[in-house]
């Protein structure tokens, strides 16, 4: 290997999702791409390999989820290092890291403080806007994820290098699809969350949903949708209120301070109205009595964190309405596998409090690219000689590689946790 040779150390996300932490190393030098965590059966956060701050040129958060920034602020326990992000994604990044110190602190390597750092040591840029990190020339462009979500175009040592991060190709009433058009890369890193399986249509899905809220509702139901407190809340909430404005309909968790972040950019936004009208006319529950109201009424709508009901007020709500067959649990989020919310769906049952009697459905309101999408991206950059697949289960990733290799003719490699993989 040559000794200024372009390296690529794969710290996390090898064969698994999540935990994403993929370091380029050029002349002794490094740039850090995402630094998450994944949390195991017990939801302890699991952390990437460690890489050494003052190795660093600086690090690239490609967005706001835990899962490529929750292990990030360690590296300034000891060190300030250049951290490139959008806008949107710094402000985002202080309220979820907020929160994952209160629920998982007890296991996190860094307090507060070192959060504080990472903000203070932040270079926010606007996509298309070039940044110099000592050999490393970085460019951020629209992912199409959530809000401020950015692929990342590295240029060092003449060779260019695409990381997806996690990414998109449709338009959605949150986001706008990424312009893949004039994308020249050597080597294409990308996510293959979904790369075994295609969605499918989102028109289908959003009348499937309305359709489904509106039978509950009309039987005197109420609805409980779990989701994510950043992006799936959002895109739920603007769907409500430009197809069912008339419901009653109430958003309870995080999802109220995440609201007020991303109205304050909108021009991160596709249907900034859409939004914005929502969170004025829905209804933000503010208090415990709110929500012992709400559980004893009919005919609502609540769209509440945790996702996967793992906690949050999302299971107070399930609680007490798993007993009526006349309600609904509707899951718009990804369900890992030992997710509550993964359990409900394959046996009916929730935790230990047995059977629910409730309607419990699945949507998929996915903001990742299935393999048609991925495959879109392979084929719309330029100059493409390898493509390497990380973000992705074992056995996903094998199926996308394939279809690279097979359809675009260009070859897919799937590397694991710790693998160092020569570029150029």
């Amino acid at each position: 290997m040559q000794e200024n040779g372009i390296k690529l150390e794969v710290l996390g996300s090898g064969g698994e999702v999540g935990r994403a932490a993929l370091l380029l190393r050029y002349r002794g030098r490094g740039l850090l791409l995402d630094y998450g965590v994944n949390f195991d059966e017990e939801d302890k956060p699991q952390f990437p390999l460690h890489v050494r701050p003052t190795d660093l040129e600086g690090i690239v958060l490609s967005h706001a989820h835990l899962d490529h920034t929750a292990a990030a602020p360690f590296l300034y326990t000891t060190y300030k290092v250049p951290a490139v992000m959008t806008r949107v994604t710094r402000d985002l990044i202080r309220v979820m890291l907020k929160d994952f110190l209160h629920i998982s602190g007890y296991y996190a390597p860094y307090e507060q403080s070192d959060v504080r750092s990472m903000i203070e040591n932040t270079i926010a840029v606007d996509y298309g806007k070039d940044v110099k990190l000592g050999d490393f020339k970085v460019k951020l462009l629209n992912a199409g994820h959530i809000p401020g979500s950015a692929m990342t175009l590295v240029d060092v040592g003449g060779t260019r290098i695409l990381y997806t991060g996690d990414v998109n190709t449709i338009d959605t009433r949150l986001v706008t699809a990424p312009d893949l058009a004039d994308i020249e890369a050597d080597y294409l890193i990308t996510e293959g969350t979904y790369g075994a399986s295609t969605h499918p249509d989102r028109k289908e899905i959003e009348e499937e949903f309305v359709k489904a809220v509106e039978e509950v509702i009309e039987e005197g139901g109420n609805v409980l949708i779990p989701a994510f407190s950043l992006g799936r809340s959002q895109e739920i909430l603007a769907l409500l209120y430009e197809r069912l404005d008339w419901a009653h309909v109430w958003f309870d968790g995080m999802t109220r301070v995440i609201n007020g972040i991303i109205l304050s950019y909108p021009e991160y936004l596709n249907r900034y109205d859409l939004l914005a009208n929502a969170v004025q006319q829905f209804r933000m529950v503010r208090s415990s009595s709110d929500r012992r109201r709400i559980s004893k009424g009919s005919e609502n709508v609540v769209v509440a964190t945790a996702g996967m009901l793992k906690g949050g007020p999302a299971q107070y709500y399930l609680k007490r309405w798993m007993d009526d067959p006349t309600n609904a649990v509707f899951l718009v989020s990804y369900q890992a596998e030992t997710s509550p919310g993964r359990e409900l769906i394959e046996t009916g049952r929730f935790l230990d409090l047995g059977l629910v009697k409730a309607r419990v459905q699945w949507f998929d309101f996915s903001s990742h690219a299935g393999a048609d999408g991925l495959l879109e991206i392979v084929k719309s950059v330029k100059g493409l000689k390898r493509v390497v697949v990380v973000h992705s289960d074992v056995g996903v990733r094998e199926v996308l590689a394939q279809k690279i290799n097979e359809e675009a003719g260009i070859e897919a490699i799937t590397p694991n946790n710790g693998d160092v993989i020569e570029l150029a």
